[in-house]
Parts: structure tokens; C-alpha cells; sequence
């Protein structure tokens, strides 16, 4: 969603690189740079305004001015200034101290307020919760058959006493799923309400009579991050209109320019507390303002991937995997290799994933055209081998090659691609596990190449000039044999030299002569 203002960001940063020192035309080129960037991703205009002048007058003062490095000062700068409109510090949901904690959703219709009441039930379920989902949206048309649907997905019940579409009391679901959600001990209510084509004023009354009736201890308001600059105008209409504690921005994975997430916390004064990114269940977390300015500055996002993969791995297959790889538990089978690959795919998307390390923004365009159905086309491959040729690809033969393709609905050039690309990699993984680097990286150990394991050739040492002066030339000639190491002898001392004299040649202090004995 923030590629395009990425990449702006990201030209804008390059051409500071290599300055020792900032000008004032440096400083207010690379302001106008920051505010046509912004613009462009739709950023509300007072939003912007506030950004670029916090950026001016900071980059500006002295921590720019004595920096060692005032290009990358100014990153940091936007860095946290980014931070800093996208709510500061990551907000968490406040749980009621006595009795079910309530949680009301609002918004516009086509938001994805139904889907994300299953998503946030199972975010919360993960959390050791037992939540209950509610069906107060009684307007839209097969409404609450959605949400009983997304309940059963993600196994959390679902309180639906009245069938929906256009039938049924709103306000009395919300008071009855209160008396439900008692006496069959659920600790957390979700209630879904409805939403209209715009806003209006029976959604608003509907919503506040809802939050009258429930007094929930969270009212979400859910907006589309697609939606532009409006979603800023359907904020603040909402925030009159019924009262909201944080917003979840839904529809993150979108291509549009995200502009609403860097300006409805900054307006409305309320943080995003929640983001969905994706389709599945699974694609919802807590909104963290450092990290999402750190994917904006193509700095990756390592802690959510390592949150992620904590979450998705096997670590028991993960460490024998490390110790094939080590040699100490076997070798690195294709086997292994499936099942490592099948838990990387419990975290999504390749392109995704990929997208979460730091600097991946230049190599956008093949991420984006990356076809996640290879991965699929090497599983197929893989499970279409014997258990022993996948214990040991080499007995693989031409015959067998053309059945494991047929098999898997591949070509023959597929398989023998994808065991020697095995084989290579499994070279490479097995040196970096035994830190022996990157073949082919140079400065790693253990490997040809500039600084690398293989002992290079000591370069010669220059000739050391003789003077043109007979009486200098036979001194230097002298003092030369003096140091020469005498054969036999493996400190390089010859016996019998005359040491005194030597210090003489070599102009040496007097009496200089002990320390060389």
C-alpha cells in the first residue's frame, strides 16, 4: 500500500548521501521532496503540514548540524516523525475488571467490519480468550449467515436470536448477548453492528443506542485504509456522532496510496490499534506505529517476522533441521527441505515475507511478480519422489525423472532443476551453518575471494631505495647484512656480529647495543 510513497522517501534520501553537511537549500529541497510524497499517498493536508514543518525545524537544529552523518540524521527525523502521526506507542485493549469485556464495532458499510469481528475473535482466542461473536447487523443482506460462517472458521460461537435481513431489534440482541455471554462464560463479547452506504443519521443513532445499551469497554471504528481522504471526514463525522476509543485499518495488502492511515490518528487524536492485511483469518495483529514507519522507510520489519515465524514453526523440526545442516544429526534430506518450506508457508505470502526485510524496496517488481503457485510446482515434485529418492536424490535416473514429472504434472527440466538447485543449496546452507560464509561473498571466511579463508600472496615489499652516495650505499649494504638472518639460526641473529658497530651504521643511541643481545 505505501510503495509509491516508499520509493519517493527512498529517491529523496539518496540524493543526501555523501554530503558532509546540509545546506539551507538541502534542507527545504528535501522538505518539498517529503511534502509531494505525501500528497501523493493522499495524506490529509494539515497532516502534512504539520509533518514537513516538524521536519524543517528539527533538521535545522543541532543534532543535523553536529552529526557525522547529516543525511542520515534527517532519516531518523522522519523516521520518528512518522511515528509520531501514526499514534506514537503501540495501544492495547483495555479488559474489564469485573464481568464480559465489551467490544463494539462501527463504521461504513463495505469496510469488512463482519469478516474483522471473526479475525479480532481469533486474534483473541490466540490471546487465551474465549470470545462471543454477535450479530447486531440486522440490515445487510445475508449478514449474519456471514458471521455465523467466519464463527465457525475460526470455532467461536455466535449469538444470532433473530435471522437478519431487515428482521429484528438490534438493540435487543446487543442487551441479550450481554445475559449470554454470563451464563456460558465468555470473557469477551464482539458485537458486529451495522453499517450504511454513507453516513447518516439513523446508523448514527442506531450505533449510539447500541453503545447506550451495552456500555462496551471498546468501540472500534473500522475503516477501509483504501478509501483515501474521506475516510479523515468519515472519522471525525463518527467520532461526533457516536464515540470511538481506537480505529482498525482494514484492507492494508490493497495497492491504493494508504494515505488514511497517516492521518486519522493524527486528526482524530485516536490510535490505530488494530491492522488487517490479507484475506485469511490469520492476516490481523496489533497496529505497531515504529514498525509500520519502518516499512515506509524500506527498514523492514523484522519483529513482526520474527513474532510470525515463532508463531508458525516447529522448533523441534527447525533445530534437527540445523543439525543436519551442522552434520551432526545426518544430512540435509529433501524431505527436510519440504518441511521447512510447508512451515515458511504458514506465514504467507513469499512476497510478503520478503517484503518484511530491510532494503527489499528496490527489488519491489519482483516481488510482486513472484507467483507463489512455484512453491506449490517444487511441493508437487518433491511428493512425488519414493521416500528413498528423497532421502537420497542422486539415485534419481533419466526413467525416474520422467515418471516424477509426469507425476506432478511438471516438465523433466523442473525435476532436474530442482535437485540441482538442492544440491547447491545445500552446499551453501551447510557452510554458512559451519561458518564457513557465502561461496562466492567476499570478506567471508573460509572462502576464495577478497578477504576470504584462502591465504592470498604476501605482496612484496617495496625495494628499499640505495643511495647514490658510495660511502651511504656501502653503510645500507652493511647495516642490510647485519640483519639478515644467518643460516641455522631461526631469530634471524647471527653469531659473532659486531653489534656495536651495527648501532653505529644505524645511527643508534649509544650503549644501544644490550637491547639488541
Amino acid at each position: 500500500m505505501f510503495a509509491t510513497l516508499s520509493d519517493r522517501l527512498a529517491d529523496t534520501f539518496k540524493n543526501l548521501r555523501g554530503k558532509g553537511r546540509l545546506s539551507e537549500a538541502d534542507i527545504d529541497a528535501t522538505a518539498r521532496e517529503i511534502r509531494i510524497a505525501l500528497l501523493e499517498a493522499d495524506v490529509a493536508l494539515p497532516v502534512v503540514k504539520e509533518f514537513v514543518g516538524a521536519v524543517k525545524e528539527r533538521a535545522r537544529g543541532e543534532e543535523v548540524s553536529q552529526a557525522l552523518n547529516p543525511a542520515q540524521q534527517i532519516v531518523k527525523i522522519v523516521n520518528e516523525e512518522l511515528v509520531a502521526i501514526l499514534g506514537g506507542e503501540t495501544r492495547r485493549l483495555r479488559y474489564a475488571k469485573t464481568g464480559p469485556t465489551v467490544i463494539m464495532l462501527a463504521g461504513l458499510q463495505g469496510a469488512g467490519k463482519t469478516t474483522l469481528a471473526a479475525k479480532l475473535a481469533l486474534w483473541l482466542k490466540e490471546q487465551d480468550k474465549t470470545p462471543l461473536l454477535v450479530a447486531c447487523d440486522l440490515q445487510r443482506p445475508n449478514a449474519v449467515n456471514q458471521l455465523q460462517v467466519n464463527g465457525e472458521r475460526v470455532g467461536v460461537p455466535v449469538f444470532a436470536p433473530e435471522p437478519g435481513n431487515g428482521v429484528g431489534d438490534p438493540v435487543s440482541v446487543a442487551r441479550a448477548s450481554i445475559e449470554e455471554a454470563k451464563r456460558k462464560l465468555h470473557d469477551v463479547v464482539i458485537v458486529d453492528t451495522a453499517g450504511r452506504l454513507g453516513v447518516d443519521a439513523e446508523m448514527m443513532q442506531q450505533a449510539a443506542d447500541i453503545r447506550a445499551a451495552v456500555q462496551p469497554d471498546e468501540v472500534l471504528f473500522v475503516v477501509d485504509a483504501m478509501i483515501g481522504q474521506d475516510a479523515v471526514n468519515t472519522a471525525l463525522a463518527f467520532q461526533e456522532g457516536v464515540g470511538y476509543d481506537g480505529v482498525v485499518l482494514t484492507k492494508l495488502d490493497g495497492d491504493a496510496r494508504g494515505g488514511a492511515a497517516l492521518s486519522i490518528a493524527s486528526i482524530t487524536g485516536k490510535p490505530v490499534m488494530f491492522a488487517s492485511n490479507g484475506e485469511k483469518m490469520t492476516d490481523f495483529d496489533l497496529f505497531h506505529p515504529d514498525r509500520m514507519a519502518s516499512r515506509i522507510l524500506d527498514m523492514g520489519d523484522m519483529l513482526t517476522l520474527i513474532e510470525q515465524a515463532e508463531k508458525s514453526f516447529d522448533q523441534e523440526s527447525a533445530r534437527k533441521a540445523a543439525e543436519k545442516l551442522t552434520g551432526q544429526g545426518g544430512d540435509f534430506t529433501l524431505e527436510d527441505f519440504l518441511s521447512q518450506m510447508q512451515q515458511i508457508r504458514k506465514l504467507g505470502s513469499l512476497s510478503k515475507i520478503m517484503g518484511m526485510l530491510p532494503g527489499m524496496g528496490q527489488f519491489r517488481e519482483q516481488l510482486d511478480n513472484f507467483d507463489d503457485r512455484e512453491i506449490d510446482k517444487i511441493q508437487a515434485v518433491i511428493q512425488s519422489m519414493t521416500p528413498a529418492e528423497r532421502e537420497n536424490p542422486k539415485i534419481i535416473d533419466g526413467s525416474r525423472r520422467l515418471r516424477i514429472s509426469k507425476g506432478s504434472g511438471t516438465q523433466v527440466s523442473d525435476v532436474n532443476t530442482l535437485v540441482d538447485r538442492f544440491f547447491e543449496a545445500r552446499k551453501m546452507m551447510q557452510q554458512m551453518a559451519k561458518g564457513g560464509g557465502v561461496p562466492g561473498m567476499p570478506g567471508m571466511p573460509g572462502l576464495p575471494g577478497p578477504g576470504g579463508g584462502k591465504k592470498q600472496a604476501k605482496k612484496k615489499g617495496k625495494s628499499k631505495r640505495v643511495s647514490g652516495n658510495p660511502a651511504k650505499a656501502a653503510q645500507q649494504r652493511k647495516a642490510e647484512a647485519a640483519k639478515s638472518p644467518a643460516d641455522g639460526n631461526p631469530f634471524g641473529s647471527p653469531a659473532g656480529i659486531d653489534y656495536e658497530s651495527a648501532a653505529a651504521n644505524l645511527e643508534l643511541p649509544k650503549d644501544f647495543s644490550k637491547f639488541l643481545k
